[in-house]
């Protein structure tokens, strides 16, 4: 009785599906759209990309359908009526699929889809009704994995941001335009040397030499992925990642390096003109509004489903046209390559730590002569200028693949292959301030840079650890670890 019972309700909710343009474009766009937000929230965060993906996944669909059902009425193809819903419902569902996972066009991937489609809807269109019902429990089951993200999302605190002090009221004494050139990967003078890289960069050294710029062999990053080293280096705060055992994006990661932080805020402030010219729109993929001055990338070239790397442009010729348009009150420019990278991120991708290792070289020789050239096109064209080149996290070379780091260890090498950061600068005339003793890790630079601008030491007084930390998942108690303390040592200390 129960049983029976169940089957007529099944037949009431779902027995005019084949026959409901909008269930079977909620079954063919609900559950890819609620599976790419929960696999990618922290890059498709905004608005208008909301909007986009309602229209693409729900809207499309539901006037295609509605289109499609009317065609399939008509007598001269009602006989394959019955096959063109099932056909597109199963096709759709699959291609929306293959876009979230793919950002790319895939031939053969969409091929099979194609194949599959029309052997689904030729043998089991008499079950089209249960596969709407699979598609919608689906799209629940999605929603539920997501809801803790947005619980996160709207809970979000911005507290760790503020900071301690008046820095953001500084008032610079000097003027330098300023050149923060950022190189993904790039590890530390010290780590190149070391058993896991064996690098000879003997003849890139001589060139920061000749070009007056002072190392910092033993610097390190404080996060080890370019969004959360970023954020913690423009917000001058420690965010250690939000608390979060999840190693995809951090939450309001890309505002915080994009649209509102103390870094551009005080540069404004002192009267400059902030630029941000990128080769890849890595930084702007979810929209955020953008608080510099200039960009080499407008939104109406971002794909609004894309990881940004699928878009590129040349740094150069941008930087130089950058340059020409400069503010005579100062300058500020982020200039961000990607080289040389790091080797794979998870093991099925990876071709092992040896070929990883010789593909990364290659790629360092790319980030070393993109460097070169724009320190001699800025050393032309700006000779007064403040220049520094500071990596945002290391290389991982000696590795497999990257997410390897996850797991508990008590190798060094393994450490600081991780967190070794390049840092040079090129300061002034060459007049190195004695405060930049004080820089370790990517978190204080900052705060440093404004000290020296300023010409005001009590800003130091307020400087962020130096610690190194990192999400551990296996091999210890799952949390926020501290790998390197503030004064360089290795630990693993839970906080």
């Amino acid at each position: 009785m129960k049983s029976k019972k169940s089957k007529n309700s099944f037949k009431k909710i779902f027995g005019s599906a084949s026959e409901n343009p909008l269930l079977i474009a909620l079954g063919v766009g609900l559950y890819p759209l609620v599976f790419y937000y929960s696999r990618n929230f922290g890059m498709i965060n905004s608005w208008e990309q909301f909007g986009y993906f309602l229209l693409i996944f729900i809207v499309v669909p539901f006037v295609f359908f509605s289109l499609l059902k009317w065609i399939s009425n008509i007598s001269l193809i009602s006989k394959w009526g019955k096959y063109l819903l099932h056909f597109f419902s199963v096709f759709l569902f699959l291609f929306y699929i293959k876009i979230i996972l793919y950002a790319d066009v895939q031939k053969k991937i969409i091929l099979g889809i194609f194949i599959i489609s029309v052997l689904i809807a030729y043998f089991l269109h008499k079950h089209f009704k249960k596969w709407i019902a699979l598609q919608l429990i689906l799209a629940v089951i999605g929603f539920i994995g997501l809801v803790p993200m947005l619980m996160k999302y709207l809970n979000y605190s911005s507290a760790w941001t503020q900071q301690p002090d008046a820095i953001e009221e500084v008032v610079f004494q000097k003027k330098p335009n300023i050149y923060y050139i950022q190189p993904d990967g790039y590890p530390s003078f010290s780590e190149l040397k070391s058993e896991f890289y064996k690098v000879d960069n003997a003849s890139f050294d001589s060139f920061l030499a000749e070009n007056g710029f002072k190392t910092y062999p033993d610097f390190r990053s404080n996060y080890i992925t370019t969004i959360t080293s970023n954020s913690a280096t423009f917000m001058m705060k420690h965010h250690y990642y939000l608390q979060s055992r999840d190693y995809s994006e951090m939450l309001n990661a890309r505002k915080n390096i994009m649209t509102e932080n103390p870094v551009l805020s005080i540069f404004k402030s002192n009267g400059y003109k902030t630029h941000f010219i990128t080769e890849h729109p890595y930084l702007m993929v979810n929209r955020p509004k953008i608080a510099f001055d200039y960009t080499n990338f407008s939104y109406s070239e971002i794909p609004y489903i894309t990881t940004g790397f699928n878009v590129k442009r040349e740094v150069y010729p941008d930087l130089e046209k950058a340059i020409v348009s400069k503010n005579d009150g100062g300058n500020f420019f982020f200039i961000e390559i990607f080289e040389p990278s790091h080797i794979s991120t998870t093991k099925e991708a990876s071709k092992g730590k040896v070929a990883e290792r010789e593909q990364w070289l290659e790629k360092l020789e790319i980030a070393n002569t993109k460097i070169k050239k724009m320190v001699q096109l800025i050393t032309e064209k700006d000779p007064d200028a403040l220049i520094m080149i500071m990596a945002d996290h290391g290389g991982f070379v000696g590795l497999d693949y990257t997410r390897q780091v996850y797991t508990k260890t008590s190798n060094p090498e393994i450490i600081y292959t991780t967190f070794g950061a390049m840092l040079a600068i090129k300061w002034p005339n060459g007049d190195a301030p004695e405060i930049d003793s004080n820089l370790k890790s990517c978190v204080n630079v900052f705060r440093i840079l404004f000290s020296y601008l300023g010409s005001d030491e009590s800003y130091l007084q307020y400087l962020q650890k130096d610690g190194s930390y990192l999400i551990i998942k296996e091999g210890a108690e799952p949390g926020i670890y501290e790998y390197i303390d503030d004064s360089g040592n290795i630990v693993f200390k839970k906080i």
